[in-house]
């Protein structure tokens, strides 16, 4: 499992980040997840808003801080 997250640095951006990482550790998944910063690359995701999460290809989460929970169910 691939996940991404997006966004240039910001505070929330960083937060997302955290909370993916905690998600992904508490659900033993196995999971690759990368921080992309650059703006170019999120351009690619067609993404109009950051915090955005990306699993395996697919938008979950774009404008917002996504809970653990949320992040769990999107691995299961």
């Amino acid at each position: 499992m691939e996940i991404k997250v997006l966004g240039p640095g910001c505070k929330r951006c960083k937060k997302t980040e955290k909370v993916v990482r905690e998600a992904v550790a508490e659900a033993g998944a196995d999971a690759k997840v990368d921080k992309i910063t650059d703006m170019m690359e999120i351009a690619k995701y067609g993404v109009l808003g950051t915090p955005a999460v990306i699993v395996d290809a697919e938008v979950k989460s774009v404008g917002k801080i996504p809970n653990k929970e949320e992040i769990k169910s999107w691995l299961a």
